[in-house]
C-alpha cells in the first residue's frame, strides 16, 4: 500500500436501473464503506445511485473524481447491452476504449476459445490504459482509471475482489466510533449535543439516532473521530450531561 495520508475520502457510485426500480436491493455500499474504513482508513463521504444512462454516468464520474480522493463504481461492467460503465468512463476521461490486452487474455483462458463469445469479449473492453482489479470468482476483472475503481454489481463477486483494490489506495486514518444508548427522546438532549458538537468542532462528528426498544423510546448517541483520545473526552463530557439530566443508560 502507498504512503499514509491523514484524511482520505471516497464516493461510491451505484450504477444500475435495477437498483433504482427496487428490483434489486443494494448490498455493496455498506460492505465497501466498512471495508474502506477498517482496512484503509478511508471515509465514504458520498453515495449516489444513478441509471444506466451514458450522459449521467459521465457527468457523475467527472464531478466525483474531482471532489474525492477515490470513486468506487459498482455495476455496468458485464456482457449485456446496458453494461455501459466502462465505455462511459472512457469518455469521461477522454481515453481510448477498446480491448484491454491482459483482460482479454484472462477471459479467453477462462472460457476457452470456443465459448469466448461476443458478450464475454465485451467484458474485456475498457479504457485500454486502465490497471486491472483481479477477480478470483468469475475471472472478469474490474479496473482502475485514474482515481476511479470499477467493480461488478454482484455482491459476492465484488466481495471477493475488494482486497485486490488495496494496492491502489493511499491509506488514511481509521475513524473510530463510540455509541451510548439512552432511554430518552432526542428533543430532551438535542441542545446539549449541539453545544458538545460546537466544543469539539471538526475533531469529532456527533450524531443521534432514535430507536424503540423494550417498550421504550430511546436514542443512540454516536461519536466518530480519528482520535481515540478525543472520543474518550467526548464520552466523558456526554456522561456528565446524562447524569445531570438523570437519563437512563441502556447497557448492551
Amino acid at each position: 500500500m502507498k504512503k499514509k495520508k491523514k484524511k482520505v475520502n471516497a464516493a461510491i457510485l451505484i450504477i444500475g436501473n435495477e437498483i433504482l426500480s427496487g428490483r434489486t436491493q443494494d448490498k455493496n455500499v455498506a460492505f465497501i464503506s466498512k471495508w474502506l474504513n477498517l482496512n484503509c482508513g478511508i471515509t465514504t463521504s458520498e453515495v449516489r445511485i444513478i441509471p444506466d444512462v451514458e450522459k449521467t454516468i459521465i457527468k457523475s464520474i467527472k464531478t466525483l473524481s474531482k471532489k474525492f480522493n477515490y470513486v468506487f463504481t459498482t455495476g455496468g461492467i458485464g456482457p449485456t447491452h446496458d453494461d455501459i460503465t466502462a465505455k462511459s468512463i472512457s469518455k469521461a476521461f477522454k481515453m481510448k476504449y477498446g480491448f484491454h490486452k491482459e483482460a482479454y487474455k484472462i477471459l479467453e483462458n477462462y472460457y476457452g476459445k470456443e465459448k469466448f463469445n461476443d458478450g464475454r469479449k465485451k467484458m474485456a473492453k475498457m479504457p485500454i490504459k486502465s490497471k486491472l482489479i483481479y477477480n478470483p470468482s468469475s475471472a472478469a476483472p474490474g479496473f482502475i482509471t485514474k482515481n476511479v475503481l470499477s467493480l461488478p454489481g454482484v455482491p459476492s463477486i465484488l466481495n471477493s475482489m475488494i482486497e485486490n483494490c488495496k494496492k491502489y489506495l493511499v491509506k488514511g486514518s481509521k475513524v473510530h466510533s463510540k455509541t451510548v444508548n439512552l432511554f430518552t427522546v432526542e428533543s430532551h438532549i438535542s441542545k446539549n449535543l449541539e453545544i458538545l458538537q460546537k466544543n469539539y468542532k471538526k475533531e469529532v462528528d456527533i450524531g443521534s439516532y432514535p430507536f424503540f426498544r423494550l417498550g421504550k423510546i430511546g436514542v443512540s448517541i454516536v461519536s466518530r473521530s480519528t482520535s481515540k483520545k478525543i472520543l474518550e473526552n467526548v464520552n466523558r463530557d456526554l456522561i456528565k450531561i446524562i447524569k445531570n439530566k438523570k437519563i437512563e443508560i441502556l447497557k448492551v
